[in-house]
């Protein structure tokens, strides 16, 4: 309605991705190129050299060479792309059978006119799953699903896509036990693991309740008013499975619980094996794959030529939000062949150390708040989790001990930066919205006052974690 009024369309996502690839190969000509020298620690991960950084020949990406890391981004996160198709392609033999229509109307049965608790129980699941496992991409073939459940109910897509994505990236941030970030980080600086989990609960209740009370009034309002949703008046191509009428009446037949059966099984190996057999994402994707052949076995007789035109339908439905990865991709692999990513890094840290001792007993608080900021930043430039731990940890760690605040404060700014911001940074923003199939303009506009709230209370426990020597 409001572009209407103002004469203003916003432009394509991938326009908008492009256009702030030219603008990181506009920084790689204005940005000195620098490095850090790198070497492998007792764990066997490559790290950073602490006090190791030095300028080096400038490597400006040029307008052919932006085009080359283009396609540089799109084979690098080749397995995270596949994985998104091969997630929604089991996800879609569950939809395609009735399996997953009649598990969410068993649910809604059992919660009667409470049927908005969904929303809740949803994203403690998630945030739990997300904080203890890791649980991130694995989630990503779930959301066009719930995307179509949430309008169903008389929600909007916003609502479906926060019940998960919000749900388990605040739960990743608010890290107890995950390996992919706390892990890694602990590790290199030296902290055991897993220290001060009493606190990191309490931080997890904290931030999850906080996303939980900013999803179900916002739902509750477009319930109430769907003219009060950010998508009213927009066009939107949405895959809508069933509706809320048709959903209460799913009932599961035998071979429905079979699949049931079949998706709890593949939960659990989801589990299991990222925790305790190391898998990530090929294993991941060879699993979903398995899956999806025998849910579409088992779930309906499929046969070969069915679970193929099957196959080809959900890569088909996911290929625009699996392809943002991958252009995604491109902003950092620019900023990464013109050498500048390192010197960032450098740049940010400098007012940290200068700042040490220059406000006496508010020194410590104003640099844990800093290297949270920091860590915010440079989160825009590395999205992997345990690649920022091994690019910044080995910085930050012996900078916390020049501030003189604990080691364990620093992995805390680090967990805080890698996690919250990546609802609000341009790739998960462009990734997010590319999976509901929407306007990145109308999720930003949704999640951007979320991370402001999760910003000032990120403070607040980094000042709290200052003030008990945490």
């Amino acid at each position: 309605m409001s572009n209407n009024r103002t004469g203003f369309k916003m432009p394509h996502n991938y326009v908008v991705i492009f256009s702030i690839i030219i603008l990181a190969a506009v920084l790689t000509w204005l940005i000195p190129a620098g490095s850090y020298d790198r070497e492998v620690n007792e764990a066997g991960r490559t790290v950073v050299v602490d006090g190791s950084f030095h300028y080096t020949e400038a490597t400006p990406v040029g307008p052919f060479k932006l085009f080359e890391s283009m396609a540089q981004g799109f084979n690098e996160v080749a397995d995270i792309i596949f994985f998104i198709i091969f997630a929604y392609a089991w996800i879609n033999i569950l939809l395609l059978n009735g399996t997953f229509n009649a598990m969410v109307g068993g649910i809604m049965r059992s919660l009667g006119d409470k049927v908005e608790f969904l929303i809740p129980v949803l994203m403690i699941c998630f945030g739990i799953l997300g904080s203890t496992m890791g649980m991130s991409e694995e989630t990503y073939g779930l959301i066009p699903v719930f995307v179509g459940i949430a309008v169903a109910l008389g929600y909007d897509a916003i609502v479906g896509g926060a019940m998960v994505y919000v749900g388990v990236a605040t739960g990743f941030a608010s890290a107890t036990l995950n390996p992919f970030t706390i892990g890694v980080a602990m590790g290199i600086a030296g902290v055991e693991y897993p220290y001060g989990l009493i606190f990191r609960i309490i931080i997890l209740v904290v931030f999850e309740a906080v996303a939980i009370f900013y999803v179900w009034r916002y739902a509750r309002k477009v319930h109430a008013d769907p003219t009060k949703s950010l998508l009213y008046g927009t066009k939107l191509d949405l895959k809508i499975t069933a509706s809320r009428e048709e959903l209460e009446k799913a009932h599961m037949n035998g071979r429905q619980k079979l699949c049931c059966l079949a998706f709890l099984v593949t939960v659990f190996f989801i589990v299991y094996g990222t925790t305790m057999w190391g898998w990530y994402i090929n294993e991941l994707s060879a699993l979903f794959i398995v899956s999806m052949l025998v849910t579409a076995i088992i779930g309906g007789g499929m046969g070969p030529n069915d679970i193929a035109n099957s196959f080809v339908q959900a890569a088909r439905d996911m290929m625009f939000g699996a392809l943002v990865v991958g252009l995604s991709r491109g902003i950092v692999v620019v900023l990464t062949n013109g050498g500048v990513i390192d010197t960032i890094i450098y740049g940010l840290s400098l007012p940290l150390a200068k700042m040490s001792h220059a406000l006496g007993a508010l020194s410590k608080y104003v640099c844990a708040v800093g290297m949270l900021l920091v860590q915010n930043i440079i989160n825009c430039f590395i999205g992997s989790g345990s690649g920022q731990a091994s690019a910044v940890m080995p910085i930050m760690a012996p900078l916390s001990d020049l501030i003189g605040i604990s080691r364990q404060t620093a992995v805390l700014a680090f967990q805080f930066g890698d996690g919250y911001s990546n609802m609000f940074w341009p790739n998960g923003i462009f990734l997010v919205s590319g999976l509901m199939n929407i306007p990145a303009n109308k999720w930003f506009r949704f999640v951007a006052p979320l991370f402001g709230v999760m910003l000032v209370f990120q403070m607040i426990f980094m000042c709290i974690a200052v003030g008990i020597g945490f």
